[in-house]
């Protein structure tokens, strides 16, 4: 059967397994201890590192409002004030073969992703656009650029966002940077929960990406 998200592809079908309680191989391991990696809960590992100095007002604040339907990762910024935000934030971000998937999620903010090294496929649906089912798209990051793969893209706030580790490159992960505008808060954060994702695909693209939601949400 082909994939309901583009006729183009087989089914969207996870390549590796998570095994979270095993071990890394050395090199990728030499790399999160390298770089100071810490686990995400999206899935795989991350490490902010830079959060702007500039504070600017925070485009998303509707003061007296509380907004619907968004289950937010955390209630508040860390500064405690949701009336400004930093003006951006970076990480890095790595999928590894025991931690292979980062979990359907969005944020308010628009994301600029760079390529470090690795291969990895992208799943947004568009969640920000008018109907009743929405729009999902599919793309391979990568080095192969000839081919059509990115090395760098940019996913707008409002967009629920997974990503899953390809083999290629070494097959010890995929790692990415990460640059967040306004700066990432875990109040401008949700993941995408089971009842939202049936709301918002068909039958049959539900049974096909099930696993990319976070199963303990």
């Amino acid at each position: 059967m082909s994939s309901s998200i583009d006729p183009s592809l087989p089914p969207l079908k996870p390549t590796y397994t998570a095994s979270p309680d095993a071990e890394e191989s050395k090199a990728t391991q030499e790399l999160i201890n390298n770089l100071g990696l810490l686990k995400h809960i999206e899935g795989g590992y991350f490490k902010e590192i830079d959060r702007n100095p500039l504070i600017i007002p925070n485009p998303f604040y509707v003061a007296g409002r509380e907004e619907e339907g968004l289950g937010k990762t955390a209630g508040g910024p860390r500064s405690g004030d949701d009336t400004t935000r930093t003006a951006s934030t970076s990480i890095y971000y790595l999928l590894t073969r025991n931690s292979p998937l980062g979990a359907f999620h969005r944020n308010k903010g628009r994301t600029v992703h760079t390529l470090i090294k690795g291969r990895g496929r992208y799943v947004l649906i568009h969640a920000d656009e008018p109907g009743s089912k929405k729009r999902i798209e599919t793309f391979v990051v990568g080095r192969n650029v000839a081919e059509g793969e990115k090395v760098c893209w940019v996913v707008e706030g409002g967009k629920f966002k997974g990503t899953c580790l390809l083999e290629g490159d070494g097959d010890e992960g995929l790692l990415i940077s990460e640059t967040v505008i306004p700066g990432f808060e875990y109040s401008d954060h949700d993941f995408m929960t089971q009842e939202k994702y049936e709301e918002l695909v068909t039958e049959e693209q539900a049974k096909e990406l099930a696993w990319m939601v976070r199963k303990d949400r």
